[in-house]
């Protein structure tokens, strides 16, 4: 007769096990990382923010100027290397609009400690430049924002630093 050999001597068994094991631990490492770093992705007040969103957008597309706003990228963005961004903002009919202020913002979507914001300035009617340096590789979110007495307008655009 043959003896019997244990289970846990067979290598599909210890296979199982090891691969049972690694999935684990895996996921031990994954929860442990997930609850001690935080991205920043939330924002506070989420909930109060999302009340009447749909009245608060109505009231946003109401008041719209129909400006033509657009965002002149440089084409190669480099981190660490100072770029020229230019922004040009006019009426429906072409004729510039001169506002009150345009602020250049720039989101990390990974990490909001890295987020900036600098003033543009007028160089022509409604031309605007600012010289602007990443300070991170990887995908920026650029909203160029024009404010004209309490009214703000935004110009929103993707870029990814460092990439060619």
């Amino acid at each position: 007769m043959t003896d019997k050999q244990s289970a846990w001597r067979n290598p599909w068994v210890l296979g199982w096990i090891t691969l049972l094991l690694v999935f684990i631990s895996a996921n031990v490492i994954m929860i442990y990382l997930a609850q001690g770093t935080s991205p920043g992705l939330v924002v506070p007040n989420y909930y109060e923010r999302g009340q009447d969103y749909e009245k608060n957008l109505a009231k946003r597309l109401a008041r719209d100027p129909g400006w033509t706003m657009v965002v002149e990228a440089p084409k190669v963005v480099d981190v660490g290397k100072p770029a020229l961004w230019g922004f040009q903002v006019t009426q429906k009919d072409g004729v510039p609009v001169q506002p009150d202020a345009v602020t250049f913002h720039a989101y990390r979507p990974a990490d909001h400690k890295a987020d900036f914001s600098l003033p543009m300035q007028a160089v022509a009617p409604g031309r605007f430049q600012a010289e602007i340096s990443f300070p991170l590789l990887g995908v920026w979110d650029i909203l160029v924002s024009v404010r004209q007495g309490e009214e703000e307008f935004n110009q929103p655009h993707r870029i990814s630093a460092g990439v060619k």
